[in-house]
């Protein structure tokens, strides 16, 4: 006979293993969206021990609904074999331009990540930092409810050896950076112009102190860049970059 409490029993024991193997990582990545996906994907394909943070429900980020909910994404000729990678199709529109539909990219990333190896905390927000001797050292995480609701309840904390601030267009990760004093400005993203964007996102994929990667539209907020719309290229391109980066300084 099935009984309640062993559903309960079960949901609560995995997902406590889960979180317990998670308090002490090679990379916390903060934001389930394109680069943090594919960062973390390569990461765990590499050998590194990885989790997402992701303070939504859901996760694939900006990746859903396309352009005004025309779900479809845009893909130059650079990026393709990131596609490839993870096994998603695409058309040709024309040369060197391709499209994919932005479903089967955000539920096949979702799933080869997390089949790599990745371990992924939904409604989980970053709301801080670590930092120890001048370097980033591992994030404070805390239920998104709990934020939303303004509850006063303690965080918990998980160390990293690197954390990638994943967070889309307000950069908020590095952003606690600004708050302390610790990084001098946060330019935010400039405006659209998606030939500039797609290009700087991966330029400006980086370590922007110690221990802190910026990637996608976060990588451009903090260099002040353009935002550059439904096209995706830079953001895989930027995720692979920074995991590529990273393994190489872990020497896993």
């Amino acid at each position: 006979m099935l009984k309640d409490v062993e559903v309960s029993r079960a949901i609560i024991e995995a997902y406590t293993k889960d979180i317990l193997d998670s308090l002490k990582l090679d990379v916390a990545v903060v934001g389930a969206g394109p680069s943090g996906m594919v960062a973390a994907y390569y990461l765990a394909r590499g050998g590194a021990k990885v989790a997402i943070f992701e303070k939504k429900l859901s996760v694939g980020g900006g990746i859903w609904g396309g352009a005004m909910g025309f779900n479809r994404i845009v893909v130059e000729e650079s990026a393709r074999e990131i596609l490839d990678e993870f096994g998603v199709d695409y058309e040709e529109f024309k040369p060197g331009l391709y499209v994919a539909d932005a479903i089967e990219v955000a539920t096949t990333m979702a799933s080869k990540t997390v089949k790599a190896g990745v371990k992924v905390f939904n409604m989980v927000e970053v709301e801080d930092l670590v930092v120890k001797d001048g370097r980033v050292a591992g994030v404070v995480v805390n239920w998104t409810p709990v934020k939303m609701t303004g509850l006063h309840v303690d965080p918990l904390t998980v160390e990293a050896e690197f954390v990638i601030d994943s967070t889309g267009h307000g950069a908020q990760i590095t952003g606690h950076l600004l708050k302390r004093g610790l990084i001098e400005e946060l330019p935010g993203e400039g405006p659209m112009w998606a030939e500039m964007g797609e290009r700087l996102t991966v330029e400006h994929t980086k370590e922007v102190f110690p221990g802190l990667y910026v990637t996608g539209m976060a990588a451009n907020a903090v260099a002040g860049a353009p935002r550059m719309g439904p096209i995706f290229g830079g953001m895989f391109l930027s995720g692979r970059k920074a995991a590529l980066d990273i393994l190489e300084r872990l020497g896993v």
